[in-house]
């Protein structure tokens, strides 16, 4: 009961944090423009991994895809590849724990047989929550060194600043982390126990004695002789025991 708990427990929140850095990625606000350094208020800047954009104080925006993957920096396209490889792998791992849930019955399936798909789904959800954090924290990196972000849109250097979709992703992966953890736990409270009956041997003393065989052997009687059909006593003899 315990392992079954922990195994729903950790899937529902891998499934969450699986949500959120999926959430995170088509998010566009990364880096947003720190509006403390500039005159103008009403205008203001934000980018992510796949657009930049521009907002008003009216609630207007207008983005700009980046039509290009060449004139990108590496940082930013690695960063991408990460959280790529983070939802792939967590969207697998989801599909693996649906069927290894302990409290579904997929036909004959043996527990030991779910242990094993929970402990690979735990694992490839640990694997996309260590890569959804190391992406978040190189873009976040990114803008902590340089703190001048290229906005592809206007082609100019604006002061950056951490955007929400940074906090989500660190969250999401962390939460995605903390439950490939309690599933690759649970797999080991799903392995029933095998116990296997004994029998005790004991060996033959030393001073064990063989005794002859002393019961009476059966005597053959020579009066019992086959008669032919006219009467003749023949040869042939029958045992009777």
């Amino acid at each position: 009961m315990a392992a079954s708990l922990l195994q729903l427990t950790g899937f529902m929140l891998s499934a969450l944090g699986q949500f959120l850095i999926s959430a995170a990625t088509a998010m566009d606000m990364w880096s947003l423009q720190d509006r403390s350094f500039t005159v103008v208020t009403n205008v203001y800047t934000y980018s992510g991994l796949w657009k930049s954009c521009v907002g008003t104080s009216y609630g207007t925006t207008s983005c700009r895809p980046y039509f290009t993957i060449l004139g990108l920096p590496a940082l930013l396209q690695a960063v991408r590849a990460l959280m790529i490889v983070g939802i792939v792998l967590g969207a697998i791992a989801s599909f693996i724990a649906i069927f290894a849930l302990k409290c579904l019955k997929m036909g004959n399936m043996e527990d030991n047989i779910k242990a094993t798909m929970t402990l690979t789904a735990g694992i490839m959800f640990v694997v996309a929550g260590v890569c959804g954090i190391a992406g978040v924290s190189a873009f976040a990196n990114l803008i902590v060194q340089s703190f001048r972000f290229t906005t592809y849109a206007e082609g100019g250097f604006n002061t950056y600043t951490f955007g929400p979709a940074l906090f989500v992703g660190w969250i999401g992966a962390a939460i995605l982390l903390i439950g490939g953890i309690m599933m690759c736990l649970a797999c080991r409270g799903m392995v029933p126990d095998r116990k296997y009956d004994g029998m005790a041997y004991k060996a033959a003393s030393q001073h064990t004695m063989y005794k002859s065989d002393t019961r009476s052997r059966p005597v053959y009687n020579d009066s019992y002789k086959a008669q032919s059909v006219d009467g003749r006593q023949s040869n042939q003899r029958f045992d009777y025991v």
